[in-house]
C-alpha cells in the first residue's frame, strides 16, 4: 500500500472528478495511476556496444577540456553570487 499527501487543491479536484463520475476517490485515482503505469512506454536497455559508443562520443576531444583547480568545484565557488 502506498500512500501520499496531495496538495489541497489537487485532492478537491480529484475528488470533484471522482464524485462527477460517482465513484470513490480512492477507486479513481487507482485507476488513474493504473492507467498512467500501463500506457508509459517501458524503458529501453540499451546494448553494450550501444553504451561503449556513448562513453566514446563523451570522451572524444576529452584532452581539449581544461584542467581546474579543485576549488573550482567548491560548495562556495558556486554559489559566489548569491546571498
Amino acid at each position: 500500500m502506498i500512500q501520499i499527501e496531495l496538495r489541497p487543491e489537487i485532492e478537491a479536484r480529484l475528488a470533484a472528478d471522482a464524485q462527477g463520475r460517482g465513484v470513490e476517490m480512492s477507486a479513481y485515482v487507482e485507476s488513474l495511476l493504473e492507467l498512467a503505469v500501463a500506457t508509459r512506454p517501458a524503458p529501453r536497455l540499451r546494448t553494450r556496444k550501444e553504451m561503449e559508443a556513448f562513453f566514446e562520443a563523451m570522451a572524444a576531444n576529452s584532452e581539449r577540456i581544461p584542467q581546474l583547480p579543485d576549488e573550482a568545484f567548491t560548495r562556495e565557488s558556486f554559489y559566489q553570487d548569491h546571498d
